[in-house]
């Protein structure tokens, strides 16, 4: 059973990506057997190898199969081959290095998953989690370092909506700098958002996600918001009889209430493209351009990152960024310190302060995220609570930075997980981070 709908001619990357955060696809996909990492190997199975490659062994993206299991393990390292993409420049200084420590005692570090009874060790959890990469820093140091399928480590990878969490620091980061006031209304700074639901919607509520806005995500519903979110946000040519919006911008004013503002927590894509808007207007850059002057330039990165665009050249700002592993890890090593960076600070100290804090802990409860109580979301982050003062970013099929600034750890995952939920890993991936965040902090004893 394939959760997408007949016509992929209409849908974005983006927005295919999306509709997988839907909590009825994740579970019609759980009830599924999938082919293990192994057997769903990139690189076994051949795809895009040959000039041209075999008809079977062949993804396009104007058809949707590139994003059919398996061979969406092989498109997650290879997007730009396949779409419009920007480039988020890294610069033209020296890449920072990354001291290495390696270890040999990480495979076997053990945990147990939530709701089993069998222990499971580090090693295996990375297979069970169809991982492609992961990267462990400690004390700022590389000790634990892999590679699966044809990511490699000059490779790059989709972060799905590890995005967001890279516009929310944005947005914090000039919220902290007094260029950004988020009591103010999304109209106050995007006028063509007036008549929408954003309009009346504090910029604090977009960036928490605490907005009231209808945004349906039931994919067997044809009228689904969501929808139209995915043909607007498609760059190729759409069918003749189409009538809807052709942009992200033009999806968002679209967008109608639904509930009040502020009273709960409602994770929706749609409030990351909104974000997005409100950068580009208060920066005069795009998403692309801005995260390239303020973060990526100034990390000492590795690779240029880049992000796929709609059909006006706007990038998705709440799924569409690719980059390399070691640098997402360098951007998590750099929160970790404080926002300070490679002799430099680079997102204001008050701003991870901010962050770290969390959001309001009683509406994130509103959701319902049974494996995440205690939890709470600010700025696009995922904010634990734990005694660690742990965060996260998070993407769908097992995207994750998780950053404890007490054992002084950061991990970095790529991942190519069948199910796009996070539920589907989360029971082995959340005890397996904490479990070697644990045994990280008590060998450096």
């Amino acid at each position: 059973m394939n959760p997408l709908p007949r016509d992929y001619s209409v849908l974005s990357v983006g927005a295919i990506v999306f509709v997988s955060l839907m909590a009825p696809i994740a579970a019609c996909a759980a009830e599924q057997a999938f082919p293990d990492a192994i057997e769903s190997d990139p690189a076994r199975l051949g795809w895009m190898v040959g000039a041209p490659p075999p008809p079977d062994r062949v993804v396009r993206f104007d058809d949707g199969s590139y994003f059919r299991f398996p061979a969406m393990r092989w498109s997650v390292s290879n997007f730009r081959q396949l779409m419009p993409t920007v480039n988020v420049s890294r610069g033209i200084g020296p890449p920072k290095a990354l001291p290495r420590a390696m270890r040999d005692d990480i495979d076997g570090v053990t945990f147990t998953p939530l709701g089993a009874d069998r222990q499971m060790t580090w090693d295996e959890s990375l297979l069970a989690n169809y991982t492609d990469g992961i990267v462990i820093l400690h004390k700022g140091r590389v000790v634990h370092e892999r590679y699966f399928g044809v990511l490699r480590p000059d490779g790059q990878h989709g972060a799905m909506s590890v995005t967001k969490t890279f516009v929310g620091t944005l947005a914090a980061m000039m919220v902290a700098e007094g260029k950004l006031d988020p009591a103010r209304n999304v109209a106050d700074y995007v006028p063509e958002l007036g008549s929408s639901a954003f309009g009346d919607a504090t910029v604090r509520q977009v960036m928490d996600m605490t907005t009231g806005i209808r945004f349906s995500e039931d994919y067997s519903d044809p009228t689904a918001e969501v929808w139209a979110h995915a043909a607007a946000g498609n760059p190729l040519p759409k069918p003749q009889d189409y009538a809807g919006p052709r942009s992200y911008y033009d999806f968002l004013k679209t967008v109608g209430p639904e509930g009040k503002h502020g009273q709960a927590f409602h994770y929706r894509t749609a409030n990351t493209d909104a974000l997005g808007w409100i950068l580009a207007r208060v920066s005069g850059r795009s998403v692309a351009q801005l995260l390239s002057e303020r973060i990526w330039s100034k990390l000492g990165a590795e690779q240029d990152a880049y992000m796929s665009v709609d059909s006006t050249g706007t990038p998705f700002a709440g799924g569409g960024l690719n980059m390399g592993l070691r640098d997402l890890a360098r951007f998590g090593e750099m929160i970790r310190n404080d926002g300070r960076y490679n002799g430099q600070q680079i997102v204001p100290k008050s701003a991870i302060d901010d962050i770290r804090r969390g959001g309001h802990r009683e509406a994130f409860a509103k959701a319902g995220y049974d494996l995440l109580t205690g939890w709470s979301y600010r700025a696009m982050w995922w904010v634990t609570h734990d005694e660690d003062g742990s965060i996260m970013a998070r993407g769908v099929h097992g995207q994750a930075l998780y950053i404890n600034p007490t054992a002084q750890v950061v991990i970095a995952r790529f991942a190519s997980h069948p199910v796009a939920g996070n539920a589907a890993n989360d029971p082995t991936s959340l005890p397996a981070f904490r479990a070697m965040a644990r045994h990280l902090m008590r060998a450096s004893r």
